[in-house]
């Protein structure tokens, strides 16, 4: 019994965070979210007061998902640079990853970060989605954060960079990237333009700066 419980909390909370990849926060109703899983709307208020409760727990489920393939990436054991690599293939193999056909000719790329896109779609009427937004920014910055100060500490960058402020753009700039492609339907747009960005915004040494590829191979 308590397995079947769980079970039916973990349906609406990928449920509801895929329904809401592909559309919006807003769009996405209760009674879409309960037919998509499977279960019952009694179900659903048994374990959420509101959709904004259900959405907070399912970022934080998402993340944790997430967590695992950074740690793994951003093992002390890995130099910089195969972290930096290995970061950069996990972007285009998560944006590849939500339908890998779509690139080749049909359908619609739901492209960036669920929780980004939401954010900004609620503004400041919703403070769990912006609280779940404000989370997941600061839990990914602190990952880019980490990573610049280690490739300024290992001479790999140009200049005397602050790891905060570039970990940050960081960020800004490859959710605004992921924005852009979703709103084309382009992922040949990441495929060329990831690598430059995030080379310029680190001023990483030209030496260091890998060749754009249409292929990946992620250490995710």
């Amino acid at each position: 019994m308590v397995r079947r419980q769980t079970d039916t909390r973990e349906k609406l909370l990928c449920t509801a965070m895929e329904l809401i990849w592909q559309s919006n926060y807003t769009s996405v109703g209760v009674n879409e979210i309960c037919k998509q899983a499977g279960v019952t709307k009694g179900s659903f208020y048994h374990y959420f007061d509101t959709k904004a409760d259900l959405y907070y727990a399912a970022v934080l489920h998402h993340w944790a998902q997430i967590k695992e393939d950074l740690d793994r990436n951003f093992d002390p054991a890995r130099s910089a640079l195969q972290q930096l690599y290995g970061y950069i293939d996990m972007v285009v193999d998560h944006a590849r990853g939500k339908d890998p056909v779509a690139h080749e000719g049909g359908g619609r790329l739901a492209l960036g970060c669920p929780v980004f896109t939401s954010g900004g779609q609620c503004g400041c009427e919703e403070d769990k989605v912006q609280q779940a937004a404000r989370e997941m920014a600061a839990n990914k910055i602190a990952y880019e954060t980490a990573m610049v100060a280690r490739l300024k500490a290992e001479g790999l960058l140009n200049g005397d960079p602050d790891p905060d402020q570039v970990g940050r753009m960081l960020y800004q700039y490859i959710q605004g990237l992921l924005i852009y492609c979703r709103i084309y339907n382009d992922i040949d747009s990441l495929l060329t333009d990831l690598h430059e960005g995030v080379y310029r915004l680190l001023d990483l040494r030209a030496e260091y700066r890998r060749a754009t590829d249409s292929g990946s191979s992620s250490a995710a």
